[in-house]
């Protein structure tokens, strides 16, 4: 099966979809979205994904008051994410130069009012990011928008996820279904690749992604070797900048890396039946000994 974001077309035929995670690595400044943006135009990246919530409904009440050393000083967590959010007026420049840089982008939503949010700016996809995954009010209303829907699994059991699968099933020409591991960075022995292998025998309808947090881009071609044909890494200017994803996340030219060696992955792979090529008859014409019997 193939699904198009945009007018790209994301499946086994096709070379893998590579989508910078621009996350809240802005730390809530425009200027840096936008040389982000640009950067991972330029280094790879068919699209740049953001994250939008309504801080009213994502974030628990317990959570609010509590206080957090920031760059900006100790404040709430609570003022902390109001800092970290762009209102529509900064979407709409980032949406301008994402136009301008003709690179697609869309936004992980954690909340109903936000996927209405979204709506305004027509996204080619919504992103169900793993936090959200087992929230089906929001899984309905990202439903009616008749979008391709990208969902990633982490920090959920296969029960969970099955419940969020089958809640889709009706829109699943358009699902794309990403395994991940919620763990930032995630030490390698928690990556757990066979999981794509287990989602290709469950749904083998279904097109599969990977949305990875490790250090490093070879696992991450080992996803598309395994299947993925959608990937999602963490994007970064600086892996030192402060903030809570920049350490799993790529630096501009190892982003550039990971996008080219993924390409070359997926070149390699092949459709799995066994040809002689032109380029082996003549080595074979002169290596194999004739039999005479």
């Amino acid at each position: 099966m193939s699904i198009k974001i945009g007018n790209i077309p994301i499946g086994h035929d096709h070379e893998p979809f590579i989508c910078a995670e621009l996350g809240i690595n802005h730390n809530g400044s425009l200027t840096s979205a936008i040389e982000m943006i640009r950067s991972a135009k330029n280094h790879g990246a068919t699209a740049v994904k953001f994250q939008k919530r309504n801080l009213r409904f994502s974030i628990p009440e317990d959570q609010k008051s509590q206080k957090r050393e920031t760059p900006w000083g100790v404040m709430t967590y609570l003022d902390y994410k109001k800092r970290m959010e762009f209102d529509e007026k900064q979407y709409a420049r980032i949406s301008q130069e994402c136009v301008r840089q003709n690179l697609l982008w869309f936004a992980s939503v954690w909340d109903v009012p936000s996927v209405d949010f979204m709506s305004q700016f027509d996204p080619p996809a919504y992103k169900i990011g793993s936090a959200t995954m087992t929230n089906l009010k929001v899984i309905e209303r990202i439903l009616l928008k008749k979008a391709p829907i990208i969902m990633s699994t982490g920090m959920s059991t296969m029960e969970e996820i099955e419940e969020a699968v089958t809640f889709i099933m009706e829109a699943r020409e358009r699902l794309i279904l990403c395994h991940s591991t919620s763990i930032y960075p995630c030490p390698e022995d928690k990556l757990n690749l066979r999981f794509l292998t287990t989602l290709a025998k469950k749904w083998p309808y279904l097109t599969l992604g990977y949305s990875g947090h490790e250090k490093g881009i070879g696992i991450t071609q080992a996803a598309v070797a395994l299947g993925a044909s959608y990937i999602e890494r963490h994007f970064t200017l600086d892996s030192t900048r402060w903030g809570t994803d920049q350490s799993s996340s790529l630096e501009p030219d190892e982003f550039d890396q990971m996008a080219r060696d993924c390409k070359s992955v997926w070149s390699a792979i092949g459709d799995g039946v066994k040809v002689v090529y032109a380029e082996e008859q003549q080595k074979k014409n002169m290596l194999r000994v004739k039999v005479h019997g």
